[in-house]
């Protein structure tokens, strides 16, 4: 499931009897295929003709073990785009945080939290598949971060379920990088990995106190992260905070799927609008 769907537009070259469709991720994984048309039933009373889809031919980069892909974008191919007269575009789905939760991909309104708040879809200029959001602020143990705010409107923001880690804009993940790890300095820390800097070692530690972190979006959403959507842990001696820098400013922050965990997140296109709400697997 990969709601920032694409990179760039798909390229579609058709002949007399068959299309052939590339398309690259943000990652730079690739798939290249035909494109076929087929009829989808998810119900017996959810039947859609004439669904376009890929079928890959040559798929490369971080596909392994993977059958397939559903695009959730707002392109005119994905999903949403292509239902979108019977399910009027809205979905929403639970990512669970571990093999206790049951985690769901639900088409339509049923089942929707009514503590859910809605934040409006922005407008990102790397393509418009992406649901864009702004962030107007992060709070971390109840302080509000000194996080100026063109960092989060000049280069703008998504979210993004195929995106592992968060990203922040340089200025901003230094802030909440600092104001963490003073709220944790009780715990030792310890090597980081790949692009996850900040991490503790809590081996020797029986209950761990942990600051709560808050993001605040448009329209008055809060999204209070619960403490599985902060921290990614390799062992128990080595648990990094799950948030990391772009590159430079100009980057867009990208809003990633551990922060995501356990939230009923909601799409609705045809509202203009993303929402959230806590506790959202079962």
């Amino acid at each position: 499931m990969d709601l920032a769907q694409i990179s760039f537009i798909p390229l579609i070259n058709c002949s007399a009897s068959n299309c052939i469709y590339g398309i690259q991720y943000g990652d730079q994984s690739f798939s290249v295929g035909f494109l076929a048309k087929e009829k989808f039933t998810l119900t017996n009373s959810d039947v859609f003709d004439g669904v376009y889809f890929g079928c890959g031919e040559n798929n490369q980069g971080l596909f392994t073990g993977v059958a397939g892909l559903l695009g959730l974008g707002r392109d005119k191919l994905s999903f949403p785009s292509q239902t979108a007269t019977a399910y009027n575009k809205i979905f929403s789905y639970c990512l669970p945080s571990s093999a206790s939760y049951t985690g769901h991909l639900t088409f339509g309104t049923a089942g929707i939290s009514r503590s859910v708040k809605f934040t409006p879809i922005s407008t990102i200029t790397d393509g418009s598949s992406f649901y864009g959001l702004d962030i107007v602020g992060i709070t971390v143990g109840g302080q509000k971060l000194a996080i100026p705010s063109t960092v989060f409107s000049t280069p703008g923001a998504l979210i993004d379920s195929g995106t592992v880690i968060t990203r922040l804009p340089p200025k901003a993940y230094a802030a909440l990088r600092s104001e963490f790890k003073a709220k944790m300095s009780k715990y030792p820390t310890t090597s980081g990995v790949s692009i996850l800097d900040t991490c503790f070692d809590l081996s020797g530690f029986k209950t761990v106190t942990i600051p709560k972190v808050a993001f605040s979006f448009s329209g008055g959403a809060v999204v209070e992260l619960g403490s599985k959507g902060l921290f990614y842990a390799f062992k128990m001696s080595q648990v990094c905070l799950a948030f990391a820098g772009n590159s430079d400013d100009s980057n867009a922050a990208i809003f990633g799927n551990v922060q995501q965990q356990t939230l009923e997140v909601v799409y609705d296109g045809a509202g203009g609008r993303v929402g959230f709400a806590p506790n959202g697997c079962s």
